[in-house]
C-alpha cells in the first residue's frame, strides 16, 4: 500500500517533469528476483545436507532422533523407510528414517585434554545416607555401581 502511494506520488512528479522512469519499476523486479534466487539456493543447500547425512547413515553409525534418543543403527529398510536403532545393549527401537535427525560424531578421548574443562569442586556432597558425603566426580563406573548397591542394601535393611 505504501509502495503504491509512493509510486503514484513519484509518477505525478515524473509526469510533471516529463519523465516516465520510476525507480520502483526497477527495484521491485530486482528484489523479487533476489528473493526467488535465495529461496532456491537455501532449498538446494538443505537438500544437499540431507543427502550427505543420509549417506552417512549406515549400520554402526551413532545417530540422534528428532525426539532426542541416541542410538546405533542396526539396520535400515529403504523400501519401508524404517530404521532399527539400538538404544542400549539389547534394546532396539524401530523408527521412521525421517525421524533420524543427525549423525553423531564421536570425538576421541585424547582430544578432551585440549579443551578447557570446568572441574567440579571437591567440596560437593552427594545427597543420600550418612557416610556417602564427598565428591563422586572422579568415581569410576564400577565404584558407582558398588556405592549404589551399598546404599540400596542400607535402605532395604532399614
Amino acid at each position: 500500500m505504501f509502495a503504491n502511494v509512493v509510486a503514484s506520488t513519484a509518477t505525478e512528479a515524473g509526469d510533471a517533469a516529463g519523465s516516465s522512469f520510476d525507480i520502483f519499476n526497477l527495484i521491485l523486479p530486482l528484489a523479487l528476483a533476489f528473493l526467488i534466487f535465495s529461496m532456491f539456493r537455501r532449498q538446494r543447500k538443505a537438500k544437499q545436507q540431507v543427502t550427505e547425512m543420509r549417506s552417512q547413515m549406515e549400520p554402526g553409525a551413532e545417530v540422534m532422533t528428532q525426539f532426542g534418543l541416541f542410538g546405533t543403527i542396526v539396520s535400515i529398510d529403504q523400501e519401508n523407510n524404517k530404521a532399527v536403532i539400538e538404544l542400549s545393549p539389547g534394546n532396539t527401537a524401530t523408527v521412521h528414517t525421517q525421524a533420524l535427525s543427525k549423525v553423531v560424531k564421536q570425538e576421541p578421548a585424547g582430544d578432551l585434554d585440549d579443551e578447557p574443562s570446568v572441574a567440579a569442586p571437591d567440596t560437593i556432597a552427594t545427597t543420600g545416607t550418612a557416610g556417602t558425603a564427598g565428591s563422586t566426580a572422579a568415581e569410576t563406573p564400577e565404584e558407582t555401581v558398588a556405592r549404589l548397591n551399598r546404599e540400596n542394601n542400607r535402605n532395604n535393611d532399614n
